[in-house]
């Protein structure tokens, strides 16, 4: 990895982002033989992007234990012989994209993603990714057995930390060269072919001559701006969960020389994070720690005491990344989830953590009294809700259908009283993670102009990928998507480029 000055001017490929769809694209590109260049706008220590900060769960396809073990193969007879593993073939994860997303999600991009993800998730293991079971956060334990939910029981070794680690380290040792600081801010070219890319670097301008490029430098979640143009103004507020450097560059270039729109550009993939948490990503904090995922086993009431959503709609997989902007919603973006004796033990890690803000008392009345809330509300909220909840069999691992009767938003699925203390409340915001809108690209990788042609030699991945995610998303496919989408535009990319010197000296 290195400075500009020691490396050519030219290249095959240039690869605009360093994250996980980035390094993918170059690595994919790198092994079919084209010469490559990734530009990361970020200084070499705050390198990677989001997925930096993901905390490693990838969602794919599999059939059984034994798909998963071929990832992990230090997975011993003994511990597989405790683990009960739900199939989770092609036609579920489609049918839970297509069921979170409301059915929009373009078919073919959806496709593209499900079929091509256990190739994908391989191929990584070939390239160095080391990969482990997610027991803390997709399995319960009962009577010595783990028992996963949700389609998500992988995630990478050392969170996404460990993810870019690898992957950077595997692009050094095929030869890919690697620029920090270095920002694109242009896409040139002529005949509708992309020629160069012109970046800036240290106050000056530099121009490289490239005969493809793949844009995978995210979206737009950390401009102000563009979040209060195209989300709305509310979302000048919310929390940066990942790098301060996706400010939407590779979609503002690309649309500049006629780049198609398509997707959300509307929406986003935003969550309940914790109220303290830093306005943008802490890179001396990696991993998702300030997330607070446990909330179908709470119920959340915002300032004045009201409930909002229905907590126990689903697994959680399948609406944090809507119950955010819920959040955002609230009065002064604020929302707090109450957790009593009974369920405390059953909540995820990151609620242990010295950074989680909480509050806790032995009473529910001395609880409130430590919050800014309408006190009395408060109570009268949980007393309703308690009332509420109807007679029946408990269990996290599966949509129980312990819910509550005659109540606005019900609660559908692990509804228990609160009534055991000590009882705990965790105050949360919106954390925006990436918005959905992004460009027209195709199942080959390439970005399609408004006449939905391809512009030759220039493909995206990852975030910039428009058209998948719709209002929310399955847990784990963003990751999966940009290495899936990486992979390909990779590929195509040196495909394009040697077909294209074909043609010259033919």
């Amino acid at each position: 990895m290195s400075n500009h000055s020691t490396h050519s001017s030219s290249y095959d490929l240039v690869v605009v982002g360093a994250g996980n769809a980035a390094l993918c694209a170059a690595i994919s590109a790198r092994e079919a033989g084209a010469n490559v260049l990734v530009l990361e706008k970020a200084p070499e220590h705050k390198r990677g992007g989001n997925s930096y900060f993901t905390d490693g769960a990838i969602r794919f396809a599999y059939n059984d234990l034994s798909d998963i073990r071929k990832l992990m193969p230090d997975l011993s007879d003994e511990e597989a012989a405790n683990i009960v593993m739900p199939e989770y073939s092609t036609n579920n994860y489609y049918d839970d994209l297509l069921r979170v997303t409301g059915g929009k999600s373009t078919p073919e991009l959806a496709n593209h993603l499900v079929n091509e993800s256990y190739q994908t998730i391989s191929w990584m293991r070939e390239h160095g990714v080391e990969f482990e079971l997610n027991y803390n956060n997709q399995s319960f334990e009962k009577e010595g057995q783990y028992h996963f939910w949700g389609g998500l029981p992988v995630k990478t070794k050392n969170i996404g930390m460990g993810l870019m680690k690898t992957l950077f380290e595997r692009a050094e040792k095929l030869g890919v060269d690697v620029w920090y600081d270095s920002q694109a801010i242009e896409l040139k070219t002529e005949n509708n072919q992309i020629t160069s890319i012109v970046l800036a670097q240290n106050e000056q301008t530099v121009e490289i001559s490239t005969a493809s490029a793949v844009l995978a430098c995210g979206s737009f979640e950390a401009n102000k701006q563009m979040r209060a143009e195209h989300i709305g103004k509310e979302w000048e507020a919310a929390i940066v969960r990942g790098t301060e450097f996706n400010t939407g560059d590779g979609l503002t270039m690309a649309l500049a020389i006629g780049a198609q729109r398509h997707g959300e550009w509307a929406g986003c993939h935003s969550i309940g994070t914790d109220y303290n948490a830093p306005k943008v990503g802490d890179f001396t904090k990696p991993g998702d720690i300030f997330k607070k995922h446990s909330y179908p086993l709470s119920i959340m009431l915002n300032k004045e005491g009201k409930r909002f959503v229905d907590e126990g709609a689903d697994f959680r997989n399948y609406t944090y990344a809507k119950y955010g902007r819920e959040i955002l919603k609230q009065p002064d973006h604020v929302a707090y989830q109450f957790y009593d004796q009974q369920v405390r033990p059953m909540l995820r890690k990151e609620y242990n953590l010295e950074e989680a803000t909480y509050y806790q008392a032995d009473t529910l009345e001395e609880l409130v009294e430590k919050l800014d809330v309408n006190k009395e509300q408060f109570l009268k909220t949980i007393s309703e809700y308690n009332d509420a909840v109807k007679e029946g069999y408990y269990n996290p691992t599966v949509k129980d259908g312990k819910g509550t009767t005659d109540l606005t938003p019900p609660k559908t699925n692990w509804a228990l009283p609160i009534e055991q203390g000590p009882f705990y409340a965790f105050p949360v915001t919106c954390g925006i993670t990436f918005a959905f809108g992004g460009l027209h690209v195709n199942t080959e990788g390439e970005v399609l102009n408004e006449d939905r042609e391809p512009i030759s030699g220039l493909f995206a991945a990852g975030e910039m990928v428009g058209g998948i995610f719709y209002g929310n998303y399955p847990g784990g496919s963003g990751l999966m998507s940009g290495a899936v989408f990486g992979k390909t535009a990779g590929a195509s990319a040196a495909s394009y480029v040697q077909n294209k010197n074909t043609n010259i000296t033919s």
